[in-house]
């Protein structure tokens, strides 16, 4: 009886070996290249993006899912200055948050600088401590407000899809309703504030930021090996490629990928 539960021990493991041993890979093919994932389901890899959050290049804006970063870079300026170009300029602060699991926004650090200005709040306190709160964000880069001809980048916050579906479609047609005084569902940037999505990769084990849609080519140079790893069902999991083919090495970076190379 023991050596039979220690055959099913063994098989149990092996199994399991065996499924961690499983890879993705990037299959050559026209118009696009696909990566295999380790069930052999194929994607192209344009679609790489878009089933992680609905990404499209065109798109003017973006949903935020977990592990998405955003870099959040604000100017300051000396008081009775305008808030554009070098004249008063004072320098900038830095806010990074990443999207939780549940979807909340955690603010992952903060570059501050000295001596910032009596009335500019912050960078940190741009977005609302309840706003980071909400399960679902999604981010505009450029939005016009017709009631004060001003315009900038939006962040949506809502607890549930549908809601957040519904203060999109507003935003479109009446975005001073949505996004007007006192508004909780709406951060509203500052036009001298850069916004952008970022991720976190590894690269030769260092931990490096990149922009959302970057791709393997960004970060490494004429590689003649390439380790890259992604996770996968919870499990780090290995991505076979040929180094030497460049249209290989335009596959779509996600968060948490981890690239050795040489």
């Amino acid at each position: 009886m023991i050596a039979f539960f220690v055959l099913v021990l063994c098989l149990l493991l092996s199994a399991s070996c065996a499924t961690h041993l499983q890879a993705f890979r990037v299959v050559p093919a026209s118009p696009q290249y696909l990566l295999r994932s380790p069930n052999s389901h194929e994607i192209p890899f344009p679609e790489t993006l878009r089933r992680y959050n609905g990404f499209a290049p065109l798109r003017g804006w973006m949903d935020l899912r977990p592990r998405m970063e955003l870099r959040i870079e604000n100017a300051y300026y000396r008081p009775g200055t305008p808030h554009q170009g070098l004249h008063g300029f004072l320098g900038t602060e830095i806010a990074r948050y990443r999207v939780r699991t549940n979807g909340t926004l955690h603010l992952l650090s903060v570059r501050p600088i000295k001596d910032r200005p009596q009335g500019q709040p912050p960078v940190q306190q741009l977005i609302a401590p309840s706003q980071r709160r909400y399960r679902y964000h999604r981010f505009y880069y450029e939005i016009f407000f017709g009631g004060s001809h001003a315009r900038g980048s939006v962040l949506l916050g809502a607890n549930t899809q549908p809601e957040i579906k519904r203060l999109a479609g507003e935003l479109r047609t009446k975005p001073d309703s949505v996004c007007g005084k006192g508004a909780v569902h709406c951060t509203v940037f500052p036009e001298e504030c850069t916004v952008s999505i970022e991720m976190q990769i590894f690269v030769n084990g260092v931990s490096r930021n990149v922009i959302w849609d970057s791709d393997l080519a960004s970060v490494v140079d004429h590689p003649e090996h390439v380790e890259a790893l992604r996770l996968y069902d919870g499990h780090l999991t290995p991505i076979k490629l040929n180094p030497h083919d460049p249209r290989a090495l335009q596959l779509p970076l996600l968060p948490g990928d981890r690239i050795n190379w040489k």
